[in-house]
């Protein structure tokens, strides 16, 4: 996660995982919260603390033990509750002692409840004051206490701030059809609080969140970074439908973009399995184990084709943030009506004075968006109007981008740009280069001021000038070579390095070899302990660019090239030997027919099967003979059915199931190496 340019992670602290039963509190192994913390640490994250005590995550009570559930009232001030949720609170603040970010650690916030909106004696704002106070008294001393402000929430204003999400399909819905065009794909310049999220819980009247928004930042916790598969809707989305959501939330106005979920997992299981059901409950069915949320980073920490997508954005944001955090937001002449509206183009402009960037997306999940032919902005800014880019262009379907206007490159005014800044690298007396990354059909264009055309040099680009004046610098051939130079300041040469968008897909950025670098890579790619990690999922061949270049030969467990360049990057090459994992399939039992799909529930819906209907379930073994595991960083078994569900046992323990989508079925034979020495049984 820090390799992909996020620098917090927020996990819920789920109370039925860690005291399933009364007084018997579980922090170990996977549940061990303070190693978690003091492994953020260690990489350079800062923590939220998700503290419920009602958590929802998929999860049977929203996380609240079976225990209280049965015997008291929840979600309100009454005095039996409370006790139970201020041991937990007590509990939770001895995990973390020591590691709040006034110890000089990284927890600097917690999240009060979630998706709360319910009024009336007991309840509403006074509760989520109530629970701040119990936090406060378990020691949990933050800089930001937040709940979650969405579907018109209920708290206490001036005590916490909310935060916001947004989804690009509802897999909580009823419907068994394509949805709408979803709020998320639409600019807001109105309203913070998105559609439907999931709460499962009502208020009609209107929320803190929406009387509070002059008030707090646009502070975001669940924009799908993927969607879960639930029994009654199961969606798959792309890589495009969760990346175009970035420009559009940050073109809103959105400060911090947090996601739900970023990396996939898989639920616990001890004398019962804890995933929300309609057989306890709950308004949805989902897998008993499987969590993989079609996240950028799966429950083995396999990396996903979003992630490509969102890491360009992250870098941004890393490297610009400072400069977009104060911008205002301002709403074009023109917008759509309604989301409906697939016509109008979508886009909106953050601003402080005279800088600016421009937010585009024509991207709407599931809908072709027209062809934009001849494209052109003026953005009217306080000491003028920026006209750009030269010529009209045409913006194709799934375009998504951010430009920058008047953008400052170490003293050098950037006019504008047809290309979207990515990153910023500081070499010292080496100079500084600038990473932009071209926008798909689109030919990347820098104007600037005609003061520095002294101090250009371009000899990838055409040099020219605009009918106002302007220094253009056009046809570049993006990739791996400088496509211009600025050395108006003699000591401090600035380069503009423009990439392809699949490179942009492929780079990442981070500490290698006591150097920010980066590293473009067809492989899984990441940074750990100053080195540079690649992982090649069935593949023995090995290649990464690397800039600037390593001062001495990398040290490998394979022989490595080093020698070659590509344009400023040095190319490491290498080979391992082929490694090829088997398993052993033997058929048990075939299917038999399945009863009907039930329908009810309180979504009255499809319904899970009942546990005596997998008895119809055809049945393999699987068998992995021992040692082909050795030297391997994981072995990833993929299962590729059509069905309805898929369940995977070591015995009679259930290891993993999974919702058929149409996704790959992923598990990690390293994780569950264990329960190897016996046949598997799916």
């Amino acid at each position: 996660m820090k390799s992909a340019g996020v620098n917090i992670v927020a996990s819920y602290i789920i109370w039925n995982h860690h005291e399933a039963e009364d007084g018997q509190f579980n922090w170990k192994g996977n549940r061990d919260l303070g190693l978690f913390v003091r492994l953020a640490r260690k990489v350079g994250l800062d923590v939220v603390v998700r503290v419920g005590p009602w958590a929802h995550a998929e999860v049977r009570y929203g996380g609240i033990p079976d225990f209280i559930v049965d015997t008291m009232p929840t979600r309100r001030d009454d005095p039996q509750y409370l006790r139970y949720v201020e041991r937990f609170y007590q509990q939770i603040g001895a995990q973390l002692k020591g590691q709040l970010y006034k110890d000089g650690g990284p927890v600097i916030g917690v999240q009060i409840e979630n998706e709360y909106n319910i009024g009336g004696p007991g309840q509403g704002a006074g509760h989520i004051l109530t629970l701040k106070k119990l936090a406060l008294k378990a020691g949990l001393d933050v800089p930001f206490y937040t709940v979650t402000g969405w579907d018109r929430t209920l708290y206490p204003s001036g005590e916490v701030t909310p935060v916001f999400g947004g989804y690009p399909d509802e897999p909580w819905a009823t419907s068994t059809r394509e949805l709408g065009p979803k709020e998320t794909y639409a600019f807001r310049f109105h309203s913070r609080v998105s559609g439907d999220l999931g709460a499962q819980t009502r208020n009609e009247a209107a929320g803190t969140a929406d009387s509070d928004m002059h008030l707090t930042p646009f502070l975001g916790a669940e924009y799908g970074a993927g969607l879960p598969a639930m029994y009654r809707r199961r969606t798959l989305v792309s890589p495009d439908d969760i990346a175009s959501m970035l420009p559009v939330q940050l073109g809103s106005g959105v400060n911090l973009m947090g996601y739900y979920m970023f990396h996939g997992g898989r639920n616990p299981v001890g004398g019962t399995t804890l995933e929300e059901s309609t057989r306890t409950g709950g308004y949805n069915d989902t897998p008993a184990i499987s969590y993989d949320f079609n996240a950028p980073l799966g429950p083995d920490g396999q990396q996903r084709p979003v992630l490509n997508a969102l890491r360009p954005f992250h870098y941004f944001l890393s490297d610009f943030g400072p400069r977009l955090a104060p911008m205002t937001v301002r709403k074009p002449e023109v917008t759509p009506s309604a989301n409906t509206d697939l016509v109008t183009p979508r886009f909106s402009v953050r601003s402080k004075g005279d800088s600016a960037f421009l937010f585009f997306s024509n991207h709407v999940r599931q809908y072709p968006m027209p062809l934009q032919k001849d494209v052109r902005f003026a953005v009217k800014l306080p000491g003028e109007t920026v006209v750009f880019p030269s010529k009209g262009v045409d913006l194709a379907d799934g375009s998504y981008f951010v430009w920058p206007v008047n953008f400052d490159m170490d003293g050098a005014r950037l006019r504008y740009a047809s290309a979207q800044p990515v990153a910023r690298l500081d070499q010292g007396a080496d100079g500084v280069l600038y990473v932009f990354g071209a926008s798909a059909g689109v030919a990347p264009e820098f104007a600037f001021d005609p003061a520095i055309k002294g101090c250009l040099k371009a000899d990838k680009a055409r040099v020219g000038s605009d009918a106002g004046g302007q220094l253009l610098v056009d046809q570049i051939t993006p990739g791996t070579g400088a496509a211009f130079t600025l050395g108006c300041d003699k000591a401090r040469k600035v380069s503009v390095l423009v990439l392809t968008p699949q490179q942009i897909a492929q780079l990442s950025i981070g500490q290698l070899a006591g150097k920010r670098r980066l590293v473009i890579s067809a492989q899984e790619s990441y940074f750990a302990s100053g080195k540079l990690v690649l992982r090649s999922p069935g593949k023995p061949d090995f290649k990464a660019l690397v800039w600037p270049a390593l001062e001495s030969s990398p040290k490998a467990s394979a022989a490595i090239n080093a020698g070659a360049r590509d344009g400023l990057f040095q190319v490491i090459e290498a080979t391992l030997p082929a490694r090829t994992v088997s398993v052993k399939v033997e058929p048990l039992r075939e299917a038999r027919n399945a009863p009907p799909v039930m329908i009810g529930g309180l979504a009255k819906a499809a319904l899970q099967p009942m546990p005596e209907t997998f008895k119809q379930s055809a049945a393999w073994q699987l068998t992995v003979a021992p040692g082909q595991l050795d030297g391997l960083d994981g072995a990833l078994m993929g299962i590729d059915f059509v069905g309805d569900v898929g369940r995977l046992f070591a015995g009679t323990r259930m290891l993993d199931d999974w919702y058929y989508n149409g996704q790959l079925w992923q598990i990690d034979l390293k994780g569950i190496a264990a329960s190897l020495k016996a046949p598997l049984t799916l």
